[in-house]
């Protein structure tokens, strides 16, 4: 039989903890490496080549979605399951958009973890009970519409808006990501502009609506 290989990514050492163990109770999966950081987990994904990738969402430094993209760039077989507290399309949409092969809220059973695992190792797309079916059709539209105001950022933008509204000052911003601070400072403008916002406020607000950050960052 074959076994389905995952690698495990949540910034919470016990939230991973539980999911492991749970995890390991299935039958025919393996769970072959976790982290709690998201450039980590690229880069585990590249080394151990998983079968599945069980994504937290709301990461810092570099959000689930970023990571996503990432992997999905690799040009690997290796799908995403994105892991979020928030049962609500849009979430799924952006999920979806940015390659994730399923989408399960962490307030799921045991049994819905077992069936996405099952659905997305043979290949198929999961959407988590707890959103509406009947709504797939709406958030498909919304992503192939170019989704919310996140969408008119680049993935440095995003980035460097994640961090902002984690409370990094733009030095400390171009030291983490090899930028010169004109550079960020450029970048900066360049993100509030789009956004249409004019405070350090406003875009942790937009961070939070948006996955960047968890809802307790306010």
């Amino acid at each position: 039989m074959t076994v389905c290989r995952v690698l495990l990514v949540d910034d919470h050492a016990l939230v991973r903890a539980g999911i492991r163990a749970l995890l390991e109770a299935l039958p025919r999966v393996e769970v072959v490496g976790e982290t709690g950081d998201g450039l980590a987990a690229v880069q585990l994904a590249t080394e151990l080549a998983p079968d599945v990738v069980l994504l937290d969402i709301t990461l810092p430094g570099l959000n689930g979605l970023e990571v996503a993209t990432r992997i999905v760039r690799l040009g690997s077989r290796t799908r995403v399951l994105m892991l979020s507290m928030h049962a609500s399309p849009e979430y799924a949409a952006r999920a979806f958009a940015a390659g994730a092969a399923g989408y399960l809220n962490k307030d799921s059973a045991f049994d819905e973890l077992a069936a996405a695992l099952e659905a997305i190792g043979a290949g198929r797309r999961y959407l988590c009970r707890a959103i509406d079916p009947a709504q797939e059709a709406l958030f498909e539209r919304h992503a192939a519409n170019g989704g919310s105001g996140i969408d008119r950022l680049t993935a440095r933008q995003r980035q460097i808006l994640q961090l902002v509204a984690e409370g990094y000052s733009t030095r400390e911003i171009a030291e983490r990501l090899f930028l010169s601070v004109k550079t960020v400072e450029t970048h900066r403008a360049q993100i509030m502009q789009r956004l249409e916002i004019h405070d350090v406020a406003g875009l942790v607000r937009f961070a939070i609506r948006h996955g960047l950050l968890p809802p307790e960052a306010t």
